[in-house]
């Protein structure tokens, strides 16, 4: 089951506007920067959060030539990978869950995605439906191992994938972690959270202001795992411009840092030092909950 649904930013401005049913057809090369960070932070035994950063590339291996050449050689298209997920379920138990999933969209990824198209209105779609499809394999293999193992009966974990081909950002999305993009000095909220609270305010019955501080905040409706056979992923694209940057992070972040702090952060730092500042100030506030930060950076190939 797949979501698409405006966007949740700073009260300014809205993410869906950046949204188009159909990008168009002419799309510029990006270079990519990225760099991501996990911390268990200062409460928790254990970090049950996980981060993967990836390039897909197009290889060609040689078997046997009649005349010397590389082994490997690989084409000058690329395409990028970033995947935030927090484990549920305590202990070992969230920590396999949030693996357990990213090592299922690897798979997914590896064996079904075709991940040099030409991206047009239907590959576009084609793309979008993909994602929701991984994150359904992943669903499906964490209720398979929590089923076969009575200590992880009910793991689970978030996921927020973003995924970047020239200039066109995918976003698939399950959870309270989240995903943001930073543009012109502007901080767009690219996902919802799927909390029990995160509802209260879009039915309108909890003012937004006493939403980060109501003690069932950190209830979660909809994650990878658990007991559901079907899970609800949020689905997103965007066009991406010279200058984005691109955070996903765990609720272990945006709990403890603002938005307007988080703002700063990307605007004056590069992905590393962006990460470690972030971590850092989760840290410094209480660092109640694992810490986890991925940040790309997209400017103009040169």
């Amino acid at each position: 089951m797949a979501e698409r649904e405006e966007n949740q930013t700073l009260p300014v401005e809205r993410a869906g506007d950046l949204e188009g049913d159909t990008l168009s057809n002419v799309h510029a090369a990006l270079s990519v920067r990225s760099f991501g960070l996990t911390d268990r932070g200062r409460v928790r035994e254990t970090n049950e959060d996980q981060f993967l950063i990836a390039t897909l590339v197009k290889a060609l291996q040689i078997e046997q030539a009649s005349f010397p050449q590389a082994k490997i050689q690989h084409s000058s298209d690329r395409s990028h990978l970033f995947i935030v997920a927090d484990g549920i379920g305590g202990h070992a138990a969230g920590e396999q869950a949030s693996a357990l999933a990213i090592h299922s969209v690897e798979s997914f990824i590896l064996e079904t995605f075709k991940w040099f198209v030409e991206l047009e209105g239907q590959e576009q779609d084609a793309v979008l439906a993909d994602f929701q499809n991984a994150l359904g394999q992943a669903n499906a293999e964490v209720l398979t191992e929590g089923a076969a193992h009575a200590e992880l009966r009910g793991m689970g974990t978030t996921m927020t994938l973003a995924y970047s081909q020239n200039d066109v950002l995918f976003v698939a999305h399950v959870g309270d972690s989240r995903c943001y993009l930073c543009r012109h000095g502007v901080l767009y909220r690219l996902t919802r959270d799927h909390t029990l609270v995160d509802a209260m305010v879009r039915r309108g019955v909890l003012a937004p202001e006493a939403a980060a501080t109501h003690r069932l905040r950190h209830v979660i409706t909809n994650f990878i795992g658990g007991n559901a056979p079907e899970v609800a992923v949020e689905l997103h694209k965007l066009r991406l411009e010279p200058g984005d940057r691109v955070l996903l992070c765990s609720d272990g972040l945006t709990g403890e840092v603002s938005d307007e702090t988080i703002l700063q952060v990307l605007g004056e730092c590069d992905p590393e030092p962006a990460c470690r500042r972030l971590v850092a100030l989760a840290n410094d506030a209480r660092g109640a909950d694992n810490i986890t930060a991925v940040v790309a950076r997209f400017d103009a190939a040169r």
